[in-house]
Parts: structure tokens; sequence; C-alpha cells
């Protein structure tokens, strides 16, 4: 947003939400594209197990359901 404090103000203000809005507070990156901060319980460690268990992609390396194997034939044939 470009205004200092606007992360810690917007943070604040969702976490005081009883409702929350369409993209949760853990889903928001900072503007260089890492993960922030996080001020729940166990701060970034929560955020990225949330995130594992949405199955959001939080890096550019291949998951195991993105390599593909080759199967060897059974043997004898």
């Amino acid at each position: 947003m470009g205004e200092p404090g606007a992360a810690r103000a917007i943070g604040r203000a969702l976490g005081d939400n009883p409702w929350p809005i369409l993209v949760p507070c853990h889903r928001v990156l900072g503007a260089n594209g890492k993960p922030g901060g996080f001020s729940a319980d166990g701060g970034l460690e929560t955020k990225a197990r949330l995130l594992t268990l949405e199955r959001a992609r939080t890096s550019s390396a291949p998951t195991l359901f993105d390599l593909e194997f080759s199967v060897a034939p059974p043997r004898g044939q």
C-alpha cells in the first residue's frame, strides 16, 4: 500500500474481526513475495502449516505430485 505501518494495522484489523474476509490474512504475502509476518501463535511456522494444509504452492520447487516417474515393467517381461 505504500504506507508505513499499514500492514500491521491491516493485520490487527483482520485479527480483531470476528467474521473472516474473503482472503484470510495467512494468504497475504509481503511486497517482495515473501511470507512476511504472522502474529498468530506460532508465527510463520503456523502460516506455513496453514498453507500446507490448503495445498497452496509455497515455492517454485516441484512437489512430489509434480514429478513424473517411469514405472518399470514387471520382471520377466
